[in-house]
């Protein structure tokens, strides 16, 4: 038989492959990509439930939580993986007190935080572990006292758990976080922990502040206003000597929020500290406009004009010079 001519032999319209293009090529090798990373993810949940392989899973999934799309329905959804995570955390409460915490058994259990995480910050999951009530396992965690190294990574990692709750403005969240007493272990975590676990702490406050809810419930008493007052006041004192632009900042959001329910405000006429209003902070907050409109904001709602028109000055002075 004659061959066929080489116009022919090649129609895409008789059979033939089409040639590929590099984009089909790049979108084809995306793909083996992606599905490569998609089970080598289930493969490590499903490691989660195997006693002797969970440790290893723990690690790598912590690691690589980022790059694996959708791997919070993946824990959420899997039989058994919640339950190993938990029971991870649970293991530990006996370290807790007395402390006797290892560096080893913090760094396991704060893997399993991260994976926790995630499930809480996922759209598709987030409102699942709140009705769980997950966070509840938690506590244990900000209630502890211990400055080692192993609790700070314990407290900070469990922070960051709730912090992806609250990140989403979302009344249901704050109304669980205040049902369950989250603001003392907040104020705990304020007065002791390092600079970054008071950070997260004091920002998790201040999205409860920021919700009305929140506001409400803690002007609801002089009693919790004058205690959520008082770790913020002597927050300030203590950054007067360690200044920390990052943690002022979200103290001040606190304080301006708190100005605006009028009881509060009335109340931080007299208990706001005068560090924020004789300008110790001026240097502080010279790169950081937003801040420093949020504190004129607030000395304006509590003093009125003339203490703000000072500070402004001042700030003003500095800048020139």
């Amino acid at each position: 038989m004659a061959s066929l001519p080489p116009s022919l032999s090649t129609s895409p319209s008789l059979g033939g492959p089409p040639p590929s293009s590099p984009a089909a090529a790049a979108g084809t090798a995306a793909q083996g990509t992606k599905d490569r990373k998609m089970a080598s993810a289930e493969q490590l949940v499903l490691d989660l439930c195997d006693p002797e392989l969970r440790e290893n899973a723990l690690l790598d999934l912590s690691k690589k939580r980022e790059i694996f799309q959708d791997l919070a329905p993946l824990l959420w959804n899997s039989y058994g993986t919640i339950a190993a995570l938990l029971q991870e955390i649970v293991s530990i409460y006996p370290a807790l007190s007395p402390p006797t915490l290892s560096p080893g058994a913090s760094n396991r259990v704060c893997n399993a935080l991260a994976l926790l995480q995630c499930v809480a910050s996922h759209p598709d999951t987030r409102i699942l572990f709140l009705n769980a009530h997950i966070p509840l396992y938690l506590y244990p965690f900000l209630n502890t006292t211990s400055k080692t190294r192993p609790f700070e990574y314990l407290r900070l990692t469990s922070l960051g758990v709730i912090g992806a709750l609250v990140k989403v403005d979302d009344t249901e969240v704050i109304s669980f976080l205040l049902q369950t007493e989250i603001i003392p272990l907040c104020l705990r975590t304020m007065e002791m922990g390092s600079e970054l676990s008071k950070t997260v702490a004091t920002f998790i406050v201040q999205k409860i502040l920021l919700d009305d809810v929140g506001l409400r419930y803690i002007c609801a008493t002089p009693e919790r206003f004058f205690a959520v007052g008082s770790v913020l006041a002597n927050m300030v004192v203590s950054l007067a000597e360690q200044p920390s632009t990052r943690l002022l900042k979200h103290i001040i959001r606190c304080y301006l929020r708190l100005s605006d329910n009028p009881r509060a405000c009335g109340a931080l006429q007299t208990c706001l500290p005068e560090m924020l209003k004789d300008g110790t902070f001026n240097n502080c907050l010279r790169d950081d406009p937003a801040t420093r409109r949020w504190l004129q904001q607030l000395l304006h709602n509590v003093s009125g004009g003339n203490l703000v028109a000072s500070l402004h000055a001042g700030l003003d002075h500095m800048m020139a010079n």
